[in-house]
């Protein structure tokens, strides 16, 4: 495996840097720490990687078997576009991660537990520091319209708000949406950077494996501690209960399936090499591995509760909790945890702004599905503006006013993203170097 990184020119990389300053100022202490948390692992570089062990050729779609792209002038302007709009996304993606993480990182119960996601975080600032790197390190202009020094300044100048994606528009309540957004949100950040490891655009091919061996932590900051969680909590423990983790799975799966895209799209990307499964079949294998998560962490839990018994009886146990609906030794299935349906709480998709319970059960009251909603999402969320503009929305279609798919184009709310960061109405991001002194 032979692994290569170097810096962005000076005015980019001081550019992250400034934007890391304004949110991740807590970076230095996690340096100074390091070897105390993760003493085998090699300290944090900010720095672009890229594995140069990869296939030569193109590996799906209609070029397959042909030399991968280099240079961006190898394509053409869809294929460009195509591949542009993706790097844009990643990295709305990362550097949009850190600002809802930094809301309620303070608010974490353990040190160790703050300084997991501290790591998360700075390793998001990496790969964002990876996609500037892959716009910066070859000539767009021509095909996309835009220079390096626009779509790094449009890029580190958004905000919750005007990210790409709309999981990275909401803010985190508590420190649960901290760790459930690790176990859910990176799982799909994962799927994500496995399907582009086959890329026919070679630079971006060559960044997603030393990005995924980093991913596997951000997921580990999630699992982990939710498997603790639910330990506690069988034993008695009342600061993170089953019906919190639930509610934050409510609200944070509906929107880690609509990163994936709509459910009939992801044609174009593997006919043009960049991806090598269509939308919904990766949705459907990130589905199955929340469904094992969730079976996981409902076996630890009723391990705690029933310590006397055997893994077998513990699996029968579960089945009889939740399929028969029985109680057993004390455990009802209120108690478990479960995986909502792919239609409930969707904004983007085949099943935009239908109103369906957690369960599957169509709704034909929008006042009776707005109280499931209720009693299923976290009390704090309820009270956010996400939530609001959703319920705006969903009203507007049930009267008429717009179709799903319209009400689907408006969320998230981008706004113009120069400037919508308070610190860039004042300054550039990028910043030109002094010319020398002659």
């Amino acid at each position: 495996m032979s692994v290569e990184s170097e810096e962005l020119p000076r005015k980019y990389h001081q550019a992250v840097v400034r934007w890391q300053e304004t949110f991740l100022p807590d970076l230095p202490f996690l340096l100074e720490h390091w070897d105390r948390y993760f003493p085998k692992d090699p300290c944090f570089c900010l720095c672009a990687k890229r594995q140069c062990d990869i296939p030569d050729c193109i590996e799906v779609g209609d070029l397959q078997g042909q030399p991968k792209f280099t240079r961006a002038c190898q394509m053409d302007s869809r294929q460009a576009h195509q591949l542009v709009g993706a790097v844009r996304a990643q990295a709305s993606t990362e550097f949009g991660s850190i600002q809802q993480h930094r809301l309620t990182l303070a608010r974490a119960q353990s040190e160790e537990d703050q300084f997991w996601v501290l790591r998360m975080m700075a390793e998001e600032l990496r790969h964002g520091y990876q996609m500037l790197h892959l716009l910066l390190n070859d000539d767009w202009k021509a095909l996309v319209g835009k220079t390096g020094d626009d779509m790094v300044e449009e890029i580190l100048s958004m905000q919750p708000g005007s990210h790409v994606l709309g999981a990275f528009n909401i803010d985190f309540d508590s420190f649960v949406d901290n760790v459930v957004f690790c176990a859910l949100i990176d799982r799909v950040g994962k799927f994500q950077l496995t399907m582009q490891k086959v890329s026919a655009y070679r630079p971006m091919a060559e960044s997603m494996p030393p990005m995924l061996r980093e991913e596997a932590f951000h997921l580990a900051a999630g699992v982990v501690p939710l498997r603790r969680w639910v330990q506690q909590t069988a034993d008695g423990g009342i600061f993170v209960t089953m019906d919190m983790i639930q509610k934050a799975l409510d609200k944070w799966l509906p929107r880690g399936l609509e990163m994936f895209g709509h459910e009939r799209g992801g044609g174009t990307n593997i006919r043009l090499g960049f991806k090598d499964k269509t939308n919904l079949e990766a949705l459907q294998e990130y589905l199955k591995e929340v469904e094992k998560l969730v079976r996981d962490l409902n076996i630890r839990y009723l391990r705690a509760r029933l310590p006397q018994a055997d893994p077998e009886t513990i699996e029968a146990v579960q089945g009889r909790i939740l399929e028969e609906n029985e109680t057993v030794e004390g455990v009802r299935a209120e108690d478990l945890l479960t995986v909502p349906d792919v239609r409930f709480f969707r904004r983007r998709g085949m099943y935009a702004f239908q109103m369906v319970s957690r369960d599957g059960e169509p709704f034909q009251s929008l006042e009776e599905y707005k109280s499931h909603l209720a009693r299923h999402l976290p009390e704090s969320y309820l009270a956010g503006k996400d939530f609001k503009f959703y319920l705006d929305l969903l009203e507007q279609v049930v009267r008429g006013d717009v179709t799903a798919e319209e009400a689907a184009r408006r969320t998230p709310a981008l706004g113009r993203v120069g400037g919508a960061c308070p610190c860039s109405r004042a300054v550039r991001w990028v910043v030109e170097e002094p010319a020398p002194a002659v």
